[in-house]
This record gives structure tokens, sequence and C-alpha cells, in this order.
């Protein structure tokens, strides 16, 4: 195993404040920080923003009334944030980025097919943020949508370049400052201040319930390839209960409250923009009040943005190390999200006016792409290799999770494609989903076909053959953490 490629050998940690020096090594036992409990307001500030406003809008904005726009919302998050939730505890037990213990589904070199899901991910939330901000903004105070967007675009990548501490101390400090507000929002709208009127219209169809749920369900189980970045940096004997547990309630109870107000605002205030929703209800509240929530909401977005971008240059990082002997230097991470950055504005600022169908077609696509890779890497985390990976043969093409892990391939490729035939898009209907009269039930068809799939293939998997490597490389970790 060459010696740039071996993770304990990797630079020592950065001084406090200064950029980050991991990216996709292993982070040693010794330099492990943070507690459990700050998971849960970390991903509750994660969903504590305008887009999941947006997601609120969809079922009122096709008819569906606001109780029933309401309970697939939360039905959705509930569904998606389970399977995210238990991502986490990859992080703390091996110490790594989600994208490298992906090699042990899909191989060294097998990776870069998830990997290209998980970067259109990534990027399609910052697009859809970019147009977000840049329209509420402009709708609210007539800000120049193009310098709006160019300041977040800067600001997220400078939070992304410093890297994991920076984004989870920016979070904490706009979580507080975030909770009071909404709290006073929320009365407001619960006792008759925030204005509205009731509804004249709306009920239920399957067809928008589903397409409400599978907005909320695609919303967390696409946080799914992010989890264990923000968590890998815990101690190891983290209890997986309690992470599990605090990622759960911060991803679900945030992403709950608001997908609420959202069905709300556009049930009662006809709003159609989050921003603008978030505006017209906090001025019903106190004058200005509704500008001064949609601005510390955009930032709330931009810190986002942020998270979005860092885990974006992991995978790009992870890529590249897929095809070529490759030393991830923070020169190379600050070439990759300045990269990145100019991407999403381009695409965000220039290139997409639409919101309601970027975010609808971005969201369902996102869902495609990523769950059947959450259904192969949870069966074989939890019940193939039940969390007994050798680390150091995730950083060898030729260590023994080989460069093309076929089980793994062939059960994301089955799954991807059992899903076609339910998929509903705006360009796109499947030939079963007319079937259903619309209802696009794809995400649930691709995670069961390929978790089925990859389970029936790993029968034949020896994983006893594997211990001596675990054992080798938990010795190689506990050595390069001690030196």
């Amino acid at each position: 195993m060459s010696a740039r490629t071996t993770p304990q050998t990797l630079p020592p940690p950065q001084p406090s404040g200064a950029i980050e020096t991991r990216s996709i090594d292993y982070v040693p036992e010794a330099e492990r920080h943070g507690k459990v409990w700050q998971q849960g307001p970390f991903w509750f500030l994660g969903n504590f923003q305008p887009f999941t406003v947006a997601i609120g809008l969809i079922g009122p904005g096709l008819g569906l009334s606001l109780v029933w726009s309401i309970a697939a919302g939360v039905l959705g998050i509930l569904f998606g944030t389970f399977f995210m939730a238990f991502h986490a505890s990859q992080g703390p037990w091996l110490g790594l980025p989600q994208m490298i213990q992906s090699r042990a589904q899909f191989g060294y070199r097998g990776v870069v097919v998830a990997l290209a899901g998980t970067l259109f991910t990534f990027l399609g939330f910052n697009v859809v943020d970019t147009v977000i901000i840049d329209g509420g903004m402009k709708g609210i105070f007539g800000w120049n949508a193009t310098v709006v967007g160019l300041v977040i675009t800067v600001i997220a990548a400078l939070l992304a370049i410093y890297g994991h501490d920076w984004l989870h101390r920016a979070f904490r400090v706009l979580f507080w400052l975030s909770l009071p507000l909404w709290i006073v929002l929320t009365i407001a709208v619960v006792s008759g201040h925030a204005g509205g009127k009731p509804a004249t219209h709306g009920g239920f169809t399957l067809v928008v319930f589903m397409i409400q749920f599978t907005a909320a369900a695609s919303y967390n189980i696409t946080y799914a390839p992010y989890v264990s970045d923000y968590s890998r940096y815990l101690p190891r004997r983290t209890s997986t209960l309690r992470i599990v547990a605090s990622v759960f309630w911060g991803a679900s109870g945030s992403a709950i409250w608001l997908i609420a107000l959202g069905a709300w605002m556009a049930s009662r205030l006809g709003s159609t923009d989050p921003l603008i929703g978030i505006r017209d209800a906090g001025d019903h509240v106190l004058s200005g009040f509704g500008g001064v929530l949609a601005v510390l909401t955009v930032l709330a977005l931009v810190a986002t943005m942020g998270l979005n971008a860092y885990s974006a240059m992991l995978t790009v990082l992870t890529g590249v190390a897929s095809v070529r002997d490759f030393h991830p230097t923070r020169r190379a991470r600050i070439i990759t999200i300045v990269v990145l950055a100019a991407v999403w504005a381009v695409i965000g600022i220039w290139m997409i006016t639409n919101m309601s169908a970027a975010l609808n077609n971005a969201l369902l696509i996102m869902l495609y792409l990523l769950a059947p890779w959450t259904a192969v890497n949870l069966i074989d985390y939890f019940f193939v290799r039940r969390g007994h990976y050798a680390v150091t043969h995730l950083f060898r093409p030729d260590g023994i999770y080989g460069a093309w892990a076929w089980r793994g391939l062939v059960a994301y490729f089955a799954g991807l494609l059992s899903s076609v035939p339910f998929a509903v898009l705006s360009f796109y209907t499947g030939s079963a989903a007319k079937a259903l009269s619309g209802v696009d039930i794809s995400f649930a068809v691709s995670m069961v076909v390929a978790g089925g799939v990859y389970w029936m293939l790993t029968r034949s998997l020896d994983v006893t053959a594997e211990e001596p490597a675990v054992a080798e490389s938990e010795q190689a970790l506990a050595a390069g953490s001690a030196a």
C-alpha cells in the first residue's frame, strides 16, 4: 500500500481556526471531538430554512388541502429520516466520509457509480437554493438577483473551504438565533395573528398526496450521503442508538415544523415563494419582523449550501482518488470547491428561473439515484458486515474489497432500473406509474429491489475471510493514532 494513501500517515490536525486538514482520509481517535447531542441541533438547522418551507408549498399548490398536505409531509419526512439517521452511526465507528465507506459495497473504483448520484444531489441542492434566495430577496427587498447569488456563493464556498468545525460553529449560532423567531411566528399562526384567510378550495387526491409524500421523503433520504461526513469526528465508541436518535429528531423535527408552516402559507396566504410567504406572515405579527426572519432564514440556507459544497468536495476528491494515485491536499480542496461554486452559481443565477419546477424535478431525480444506494449501504453495514470493515483496505485498489465490487453494482443498477417504470417527472411518466394513475412509488420499489438483490448476492460472500484484514487494519490504525 502506497504511503500516500495510508490513512494514518496523512498530515496532522490543523490549529484551531485554520482550514481543515482532513478530507477523505481517516480521522484518528486522538482527533475526535464533539458531543452526540450537538448532532441534533446541527441537523435541525440544516432543515430550518426556506427550502423546507418550499416543500410545504407543493401539496396546496396542486390542490391538496392543508390537513392532507401536512399529513403527507409528516409521513414523508418520518420515512426518509428513518433511513438517513442510521447512516450517522457509520461516521464515529469508521472515522470516514460516507462515500469512502461505500467502497466496501461498490469497490475502490466502482464507487464512482454512486458518486455520480451524490454529486448531482449536492450540486442540485445548491442550484435550487440559489434560485430560492435570489427570487426571494428580489421579491422582498428588490435586491439584484445576480449580486445576491454571487455573495451567497462566496460565503457558502468559504464555509466549505474552512470545513467541518466551522460548519458546526455556524450551524450552532444560527440555530439559537433562528429558534426564538420561528417560535414567535408559529404562535402567531396558531393564534390567528399571522394573517391569512380560510381556504376556499382543496381536497384529497392520492396522486397529489403521493407527490407531497415523495417530495418530503426524498428531502431527508437525499441527506443520507452527508451524515457520516459530519459525525466522523465523534469518539469511536459513540452509542449507535444515541446518535441515530439525535440525528433523527433534529432532521425530522425542523422539517415537519416548516413543511407544515409552508403548507399553511400556501393554503391561507396563497404563497408560491417561500421567502415571500415568510415575509408576509411575519409582517402580520409585527412590521418588519417578516423581513428579519427572511434574512435570518436565508443565512441558515447559505450555511446549508456550505454543507452541500463540503460534501460535494469530498465526493469529487473520492472520485479522483478512485481512478488515480492522488494526495488530497488543502490546495486540492480549495480548487475543487471554487470550481463547484462556479458551476452551481452559473446554473442557479443565469440558467434556471422556475423555482417550483426545478425543486420538484431535482428532488425526484435525487431520490431515484440515491434510494438504491442507501438500501445497499445500510444492508451491508447492519446485516452483512455488521460494521466490521478493514478501513486501510478502503484506501487500496488491491484491497479485500476489490476495484469493482460486482455485488453492489449489480444491486444498485437493478434498483435503479426497477424504478424507471414507476417514475413520474414533469417530462416523463413510466408505464407502471400510468397504470397507477400517476402515483409515484419508484423509490420504494428501487429500495426493495436493490436491498433484496444485494442481500441475496451476499449470501455467497464469506465475510469471515475478511477478519484477518480487519484485525490488521485495526492494529495499523491504533499504531497510527498513537504515533
